[in-house]
């Protein structure tokens, strides 16, 4: 399937699709005689919306050509459509909770989005409008679909990311337990199952999860595939991806994992670990050494930016840039002195410098054009999406950069590890504050 890049874009609703707002299943006109007609049917009732037959059948259709490509063996067919049927409940409550408390995404943001996929993927628009017809993907649904993906992802960055604080602290206590670690010069790719317990379950509530989670256990210690067990068995977003969390180093590995991946090898699970959110279960797939020392080079430049706005036009802006370069290379006003009174962001008070730049500390426009320029020379006006620039750089130098990048490194795995592990808690009483009618078994 053509489209599966979409994905990799981090926005594609293909794999994960919402399939729209449902409506409810209406009389149609009688058949004619001799001929069965089926009619949609509602699977489940989410608060006031209703989850139809269509819907989900739409969702497997794309989910069983996602693991056929990946070379993952099925579920059985009644597992699969419950797995399903609850990654599109978690969803759509997800979404009520997102339009109740005022997210929108308007039109144009689609369509920036839709141009961004296309680019990313070096397609201008209508090359990438006729894959999605090639692919028999009505563009109408996509864009729902794709609305809906941003949606959840301007959920997740209001409620979660945005409220999580890492201090210097966590940071240094974080890279002291790693130095004590034996597997902190490892990273590993992992898999896991995760059996989710209901918000204050209650004693009959807990062992019937975690019999759920033996069962998935005994199949995995049976042989039976971990990416298929996981598809069957995981209540994780993840489930139908075969559990995979990709690539993780110790320090970002979700806290009931930690102290256990160390001390597997490629290719074993673990037993059932719990935690306050379920049962998990997780098989380390790979691992791969660390790198070490990080030696970059930086340069230490300064500039003077007119920005282009709906007051400033391009050409004034231009003009503008043009006048001060013309002073400079006259000699009539020294470069600091100018951006102090032009300069039109912060580094303006301190003569436009910008301290020492190290690789993808600036936009790629500017760090190109800074790459090409000699000790003091001052470049031409450069454009960027900030606006006119003239820079000038003062000295280039060769840094060791490891413990900058290991506390960078650090505040990254904190911020993953506290991220997901509150998305789940959220969604978790999200879920059980959700009036949910379950009618799959309904004939």
């Amino acid at each position: 399937m053509h489209c599966k890049f979409i994905r990799a874009a981090a926005v594609m609703a293909l794999a994960s699709a919402l399939n729209g707002p449902a409506a409810l299943a209406q009389v149609r006109p009688q058949a004619p005689a001799g001929k069965v007609e089926t009619l949609d049917r509602i699977v489940a009732v989410v608060n006031d919306e209703v989850i139809t037959k269509h819907e989900m059948e739409s969702q497997k259709q794309l989910v069983i050509a996602q693991l056929r490509r990946a070379g993952t063996e099925l579920p059985a067919p009644d597992v699969l459509e419950k797995q399903l049927l609850e990654r599109l409940i978690n969803e759509r409550a997800q979404l009520q909770w997102a339009k109740d408390t005022g997210i929108r995404i308007e039109d144009a943001q689609i369509e920036r989005t839709i141009s961004r996929i296309a680019e990313d993927n070096k397609l201008t628009t209508p090359q990438f409008l006729a894959l999605l017809k090639q692919d028999n993907i009505p563009y109408a649904k996509f864009r729902e679909d794709l609305r809906g993906e941003m949606m959840l992802a301007r959920v997740r960055e209001r409620e979660i990311e945005n409220k999580i604080v890492i201090s210097e602290a966590e940071i240094d206590n974080h890279l002291a337990t790693q130095a004590t670690q034996s597997g902190n010069q490892q990273e590993y790719r992992i898999a896991h199952i995760l059996v989710l317990l209901p918000e204050q379950a209650n004693a009959e509530q807990i062992n019937a999860r975690r019999a759920r989670a033996e069962d998935a256990l005994k199949q995995l210690n049976e042989g039976r595939d971990f990416a298929q067990v996981a598809a069957g068995y995981s209540d994780a977003s993840d489930a139908l991806q075969g559990g995979s969390l990709g690539w993780r180093v110790h320090g970002r590995l979700p806290t009931v994992f930690a102290d256990a991946v160390p001390n597997l090898k490629p290719g074993e699970s673990s037993g059932i670990l719990k935690s306050p959110n379920g049962f998990h279960i997780v098989k380390v797939l790979e691992t791969r050494a660390l790198g070490g020392k990080t030696v970059v080079d930086q340069t230490h430049a300064r500039h003077i930016l007119i920005k282009v706005n709906e007051i400033v036009s391009e050409a004034d802006a231009r003009a503008r840039i043009d006048r001060i370069k013309d002073r400079i290379d006259r000699g009539t006003a020294r470069f600091e002195d100018l951006a102090k009174l032009n300069s039109e962001d912060l580094s303006a008070a301190k003569g436009g410098d910008l301290g020492w730049l190290g690789p993808g500390a600036t936009v790629p426009e500017f760090e190109l054009a800074m790459g090409r320029l000699e000790i003091n020379s001052v470049s031409e006006p450069v454009r960027t999406p900030f606006g006119w620039h003239l820079i000038q750089v003062l000295e280039r130098r060769k840094e060791d950069v490891t413990l900058e990048k290991s506390r960078e490194a650090a505040r990254s795995a904190i911020r993953a590890r506290k991220s997901e592990e509150t998305y789940q808690d959220w969604l978790r009483q999200l879920r059980d504050r959700a009036y949910v009618e379950y009618r799959l078994e309904d004939r």
